[in-house]
């Protein structure tokens, strides 16, 4: 399937900055459902850019915006790096650059932009979960191991339903959080499910990395995922 997905390095403008992405694309016309896939806080890495080539393979516009663009494009594998870089961004900044990579999708001819999902790990599965609370052009959220807002009031924005993954072991994410998350879509009355994976660390997925890879949750995940994408994006 590799040899029939193009791979390609996009720039738009968000505000006054130049945002760079990767996309990868099923290389066949017609228009697509598309999925935005948001890095952890190493930066726009191998990992995330494998993750956006499975969704093309799967038949979507993947798109994986670099979030650290105004930051000068950093990558790192240092967590205390990370963890700065991921703390300089501003929360505004970083969902005004998701907003400008859904802009710019809507204008790619081969996406179909009545649907459009969302995806991230850590740092993006906090964005996940926030984007569509101010964008309702997000018509799905898959966000893996994400914060949840605190106090939840933008969660009574949601316009998309949301699939929220979560290994039982987080050393960051709490199991109050998840149940916070749990109990504000019920107050709101929005659709959503939570799946938690007994045993399972933070970053469970990132199957870089054999010290949190998780083999069972992580294929249980993306099984689900792939279902949930394509109930709600067709």
């Amino acid at each position: 399937m590799a040899d029939a997905i193009r791979e390609t390095m996009v720039q738009y403008p968000s505000g006054n900055v130049t945002m760079k992405a990767f996309v990868a694309a099923p290389a066949v016309k017609g228009k697509r459902p598309a999925i935005i896939v948001i890095q952890e806080w190493w930066g726009l890495n191998d990992h995330i850019k494998d993750i956006a080539r499975r969704y093309a393979a799967e038949g979507y516009v993947a798109i994986a915006p670099d979030l650290y663009s105004r930051l000068g494009h950093a990558l790192t594998t240092d967590p205390t790096e990370a963890g700065r870089l991921m703390n300089s961004l501003k929360q505004e900044d970083g969902l005004k650059d998701l907003n400008a990579t859904v802009t710019y999708l809507k204008s790619v001819p081969e996406v179909d932009g009545t649907k459009i999902g969302v995806t991230g790990f850590c740092m993006g599965g906090s964005y996940a979960l926030l984007l569509p609370c101010v964008n309702p052009d997000i018509k799905a959220a898959a966000p893996f191991y994400g914060q949840v807002p605190n106090p939840d009031t933008p969660l009574q924005n949601l316009s998309a339903p949301v699939l929220y993954l979560y290994g039982e072991d987080d050393g960051w994410i709490t199991k109050a959080d998840v149940q916070r998350l749990a109990a504000a879509l019920k107050k709101y009355n929005k659709p959503g499910e939570i799946k938690t994976y007994p045993g399972a660390p933070h970053a469970f997925f990132r199957d870089t990395d054999p010290s949190v890879y998780r083999p069972e949750a992580a294929k249980d995940a993306w099984a689900r995922v792939k279902v949930f994408f394509k109930q709600h994006l067709g």
